[in-house]
């Protein structure tokens, strides 16, 4: 398959990108294109052939849930029945945005959409891009992260080319993605609602808007054997680089002195190493392949930059990468969440 690509230049040129795209979504194709957490793989979401063309572009265990993007709250009338107060009042504060919602489906949801499940997650986003898609193209629009299954999420066009060239359709490129991370995930088919992937929109947020919220434990843990995935990231390994991932976990001049000496101690192996730092703590790290992600001071800059330097470290051919770890409050709790899942959860605590 010849993957076509088109980048948006914010011009009426960009009219022949979503008509075009549109029609391979109509016709049962795949289209890659940004939203403002990271690059989605996109279908129509309410046909069964066109989730498994998403399965198998992607490589994905099909019992891992997709999530369904709408452009209006109107569409949601399609896919769920059953809308709690507390639900509304959470699309009413984060809809359009990075927000996830688990309801309860409609039959006319295709199970292979839902992992199999009578639940089903949507999403509206912000982007323009991928809003303007979903209405020309008259349907919701299935999309996981446009990537190979368990690896980094991609954040640029140029990392869902790498993974899907002469896989998909059609890539769009609209350039770098402003979050980095996927979107918060909250299932709104239990009382109270239960938090099951952290995000930017973060739990003292959604607490400011309904009362109780419950913390699925396998946020920061390894999911038990035998649980069936109830939305995406919850089960698998995932992000994942290539190179073997260790986090070290406690006070920042300490843990850093310890990824300086695991590091030091692998290059003597002769391994590629590399260390994943922020601008607080540059000063302890002499050799590898040290990467600035961010300051601790703005989270934002670390969940925006953390996927792409995942990927730089598979470029680089590194063999070791030693992490140092976050805060996990706030948005510091999905970057936990995102490295973690990514170390297979190898964390060493001091």
């Amino acid at each position: 398959m010849d993957t076509i690509i088109r980048k948006l230049t914010a011009s009426p040129d960009d009219e022949d990108i979503y008509q075009q795209a549109a029609q391979i979504i109509r016709r049962g194709g795949l289209v890659a294109f940004p939203t403002e957490t990271v690059y989605g793989l996109g279908a129509d979401g309410m046909s069964e052939d066109a989730a498994r063309k998403i399965y198998a572009a992607k490589g994905r265990p099909t019992d891992n849930p997709l999530i369904l993007h709408i452009a209006d709250r109107k569409d949601l009338e399609r896919i769920t029945d059953k809308v709690t107060e507390d639900a509304d009042k959470l699309m009413k504060c984060f809809w359009p945005g990075p927000l996830t919602l688990i309801f309860e489906k409609r039959k006319e949801v295709p199970y292979g959409i839902t992992g199999g499940l009578e639940t089903v997650a949507v999403r509206m986003p912000s982007h323009p891009a991928i809003r303007e898609l979903i209405r020309r193209s008259g349907t919701a629009i299935a999309a996981p992260s446009a990537n190979t299954s368990g690896r980094p999420s991609p954040t640029m066009a140029e990392h869902v080319w790498e993974d899907m060239a002469g896989k998909i359709d059609m890539l769009i490129d609209g350039g770098s993605v402003g979050i980095g991370l996927e979107s918060t995930i909250v299932d709104m088919t239990v009382d109270p609602p239960m938090l099951l992937r952290p995000g930017y929109i973060t739990v003292p947020m959604l607490k400011r808007v309904i009362e109780q919220l419950q913390i699925d434990p396998s946020l920061m843990e390894e999911a038990a054997p035998g649980v069936k995935p109830k939305a995406p990231g919850m089960k698998y390994r995932h992000y994942a680089p290539k190179a073997e991932l260790t986090i070290v976990e406690g006070d920042l001049d300490k843990a850093a002195e310890e990824i300086e000496r695991l590091a030091e101690e692998k290059r003597r192996q002769g391994y590629r190493t590399g260390i994943i730092a922020t601008e607080e703590t540059r000063k302890f790290y002499h050799g590898g392949d040290v990467r600035i992600i961010g300051t601790r001071q703005d989270e934002e800059t670390i969940a925006r930059h953390l996927f792409a330097v995942l990927r730089e470290f598979d470029e680089l051919g590194t063999q070791y990468i030693f992490s140092e770890a976050f805060s996990q409050q706030d948005l510091g709790q999905a970057i936990m969440n995102r490295l973690l899942k990514a170390a297979g959860h190898q964390i060493i605590r001091l």
